[in-house]
């Protein structure tokens, strides 16, 4: 501080010299005794009288007497000009000294301005005021920190980390206020330096944890989760971290793992903690979520369970010799009119006649386009050489006649045709 108001001093010292030296410089160079003027003066009388003696005695016209009397005038006036800076000598200093004023004033006007002195003032005080604040916002002692002082905290921190070099403590406290401060970016970094010093510090990984679960995307939760897994392996019960685990699978919709984290919390708190109505609720919430999904997937299985249907496959004996080698045997439903794609298929590579299989929902290729999607359905076995379902020569294959899916439950499939 003392260095940058000398910095201050020293640049108005050298304005300074620059406003007032010419004025006292001008006056040295310029200066003329006044007797020197007065022989001036008087020989330029006495030469106008000789040229009026001349002109009277007709030895120079009135022209030339004229031009003569200009330039006698002219040069007077040359060579008493010295004497007009002469004149002014006694106003040098005061020419000086207002020059040196009016620089001051528009200096401490422009300062006070565009200056930082409030900013200034404010980091002395907030490094003053250091240990107070660290005492009110970590034992809690006296009133909470305004926004405002949370500021100077954070100011009064970096400046210590920057004189004093890294201190655990001190990241930590600067990452936390960052956070109270939403300054997200400011409070990983913290917790970043606090973890290189020390990897297990447990608060820093929960309060980092926080910070990443605030920002909310999916690769932060991932990692907020890894996070609180370390912490919860080296300390089980800790119900910071279940709590905050417990949000990221709530988050994720993660049902039966948020429900455990929430139970866990329940147990752990009294039933007069404001917080056990609101996590009960949680918890119901939850199971009205895991009885929705149980209900959905009831309803697809019953749906799937519907549409299946019991294919007995065989091979007409006029064909055994005509199998193809190592071939591929495929069983497919697809629809009597529309989309030609399979609704859906079963692939087998080891096989032997005759033989069962069961297509439903659960075979489908696409989302959407499956055995429930139609009303007429034909199935089909084939036999195909080259491990696809797209048919070619010498290939085996039987069809069914069109059929009503929901009135099928097993049906008897021949493969009594040769592809030409």
């Amino acid at each position: 501080m003392a260095l940058m108001w000398a910095s201050f001093v020293l640049l108005t010292l050298i304005a300074l010299l620059f406003v007032v030296v010419p004025f006292f410089k001008r006056e040295r160079i310029q200066r003329l005794d006044h007797n020197a003027n007065s022989e001036l003066i008087r020989i330029y009388h006495q030469r106008l009288d000789e040229l009026k003696t001349e002109l009277d005695n007709q030895r120079i016209d009135a022209q030339m007497h004229d031009e003569s009397v200009i330039e006698q005038k002219r040069r007077l006036l040359n060579e008493l000009s010295p004497e007009k800076a002469l004149n002014s000598k006694g106003n040098n200093r005061i020419f000086a000294l207002t020059g040196a004023g009016f620089l001051i004033v528009l200096t401490a006007i422009f300062y006070g301005y565009t200056g930082s002195q409030q900013q200034i003032k404010g980091w002395h005080d907030a490094m003053a005021n250091l240990k107070s604040y660290g005492e009110r916002a970590v034992m809690q002692e006296g009133e909470p920190l305004t926004p405002n002082e949370l500021q100077a905290f954070a100011l009064a921190l970096r400046t210590k980390l920057d004189q004093s070099g890294d201190d655990e403590v001190a990241w930590m406290l600067l990452g936390r206020v960052a956070m109270s401060l939403n300054e997200f970016d400011m409070a990983m970094q913290s917790f970043d330096k606090v973890l290189k010093m020390n990897p297990d510090n447990k608060q820093v990984l929960i309060s980092y944890s926080q910070v990443l679960l605030m920002e909310g995307s999916d690769a932060n939760m991932s990692r907020a989760a890894t996070m609180l897994s370390r912490v919860l392996k080296a300390e089980p019960t800790n119900i910071d971290a279940i709590s905050l685990l417990a949000l990221i699978a709530y988050e994720r919709k993660d049902w039966l793992q948020a429900k455990t984290a929430f139970e866990v919390l329940l147990a752990s708190m009294q039933q007069n903690d404001p917080r056990y109505s609101m996590i009960a609720e949680r918890i119901a919430e939850i199971d009205a979520h895991l009885n929705n999904e149980q209900q959905a997937t009831n309803t697809e299985l019953a749906k799937a369970t519907n549409s299946e249907i019991s294919i007995t496959v065989d091979l007409d004996p006029a064909l055994v010799d005509s199998q193809p080698q190592n071939g591929t045997l495929f069983v497919f439903a697809k629809a009597a009119s529309g989309p030609q794609m399979p609704l859906a298929v079963v692939k087998m590579t080891e096989y032997s006649f005759p033989l069962t299989v069961t297509l439903s929902d659960t075979n489908a290729m696409v989302d959407g386009l499956n055995l429930s999607s139609v009303d007429k359905i034909i199935l089909t076995a084939r036999l195909s050489k080259d491990a696809t379902v797209v048919t070619s020569s010498g290939e085996l294959e039987g069809k069914s006649d069109v059929l009503e899916r929901a009135n099928v439950k097993e049906y008897s499939l021949l493969i009594n045709e040769l592809i030409p």
